[in-house]
């Protein structure tokens, strides 16, 4: 169904309304889901993102093509929170899926229906961490992979992409170009292009990331969610999440949390217009070293910006200095090492609890998306904790007077 117009659709692999031009939306039938799904049946699925597959849109009796993606851990940040001032922040550390980002959720979930209604090819246009879990889970399918992605991309995602053997296409320009390069190519070829025309069923997996939270915090919503923004989709899609959660009354309370987006001040067309009172999002050149949200035309920025109004959130951006700050902040608190887009979402909880944001008590859930190891190069001088000593104890207490 059309997002802007509500024209709906027979499912096939498109993403955009011939009628409006509007993105196109997974209906389900929720009077029947109210009947079927309830928190006991939930449990009893597989410990991965199929635990919620009545809420996702593979067809019945049709294949879920998985890594065991999903059911990441909750952490309660209390050495963080206890140095920035929320004593109730909760990490959701999806470095842990089994490509060590966010986006095994999504592919997982459009590599199935993909191969489910007969495409042999997967494709993407991708900042890195897409094109990563799209190699390795077209592997798992059996499928052909092509991926492409920005020629100047950080060189461990492309290693981490090209032992999966897919077609690695390199294109001179950043992200929007790629993708539109992609967008011509869906046309010609009958290939799933997992985030341009099977986007409309990648995009629902987002939505278990929040499934997750709140069954994790013992069915609750937290008073506030900090979500990185590239595109905007996997926002809206926790949006989506939160009011199927509510609807379905698997949710304690049915209070509605505040959706906060983040960005890198570099890259930060969402945050501006927000700043600015609009929906209007003014396309920019990204120039940050958070290249996984590096989008400077995003195609859901309008969608963010109301989404955040209409539940009292707001979109924050951080500076470059900032995000590796949060970085070495979050690893050295409370040892998990996130790449530029934690760094970016850390970043902005520290920025608005230093700016009075939150009361005591309130809980705030914070995504940390994607494994630091993909981006290790942008942390400066790791030497610094480095001590070469002779092997003797003279040697070690010289190096380490104050021991």
């Amino acid at each position: 169904m059309c997002r802007e117009c509500q024209t709906e659709f027979e499912p096939q692999a498109t993403h955009v309304c011939d009628v409006c031009f509007g993105p196109l939306e997974v209906r389900y039938d929720y009077a029947e889901l109210e009947r079927t799904v309830s928190r006991e049946s939930i449990e009893a699925g597989p410990n991965s993102i199929w635990r919620y597959r009545p809420l996702l849109p593979l067809a019945e009796g049709d294949e879920p093509i998985t890594l065991g993606e999903g059911m990441t851990p909750l952490v309660q940040a209390r050495t963080l929170g206890e140095a920035i001032g929320v004593p109730n922040l909760y990490l959701k550390n999806d470095t842990m899926n089994p490509t060590n980002s966010f986006k095994d959720r999504v592919v997982s979930v459009a590599v199935s229906w993909a191969k489910a209604n007969g495409f042999d090819t997967m494709a993407c246009a991708s900042t890195g961490n897409l094109a990563n879990s799209v190699a390795a889970y077209s592997a798992r399918a059996g499928m052909r992979c092509f991926v492409f992605i920005p020629a100047n991309l950080e060189a461990a995602k492309v290693l981490a992409t090209s032992v999966f053997a897919p077609n690695v296409v390199a294109v001179e320009g950043n992200y929007d170009e790629v993708n539109r390069l992609c967008s011509e190519l869906a046309d010609n070829y009958h290939w799933a292009f997992a985030n341009i025309n099977v986007r409309p069923f990648y995009a629902e997996g987002s939505k278990t990331l929040t499934y997750e939270t709140a069954e994790q915090l013992g069915w609750r919503l937290p008073d506030e969610i900090v979500i990185p923004i590239a595109s905007g989709c996997q926002f809206v899609k926790h949006n989506k999440a939160v009011q199927e959660l509510i609807e379905l009354e698997l949710v304690e309370g049915g209070k509605y949390p505040r959706l906060t987006g983040a960005q890198a001040l570099n890259c930060s067309p969402v945050a501006t217009a927000f700043k600015e009172g609009t929906t209007h999002i003014r396309p920019v050149k990204p120039d940050t070293i958070a290249k996984s949200l590096a989008i400077g035309n995003p195609s859901d920025g309008k969608y963010v910006v109301n989404i955040a109004n209409g539940t009292g959130g707001v979109v924050e951006s951080v500076t470059e200095a900032e995000i590796v700050e949060a970085i070495e902040l979050l690893a050295r608190t409370e040892g998990i090492f996130a790449e530029t887009a934690g760094g970016v979402t850390v970043g902005t909880v520290k920025k608005l609890a230093e700016a009075g944001r939150w009361k005591k008590g309130e809980t705030v859930a914070a995504y940390i998306t994607g494994h630091g190891f993909k981006t290790i190069d942008v942390i400066p001088d790791l030497e610094r904790h480095r001590r070469t000593i002779k092997p003797s104890v003279r040697s070690f207490e010289e190096a380490f007077p104050d021991v």
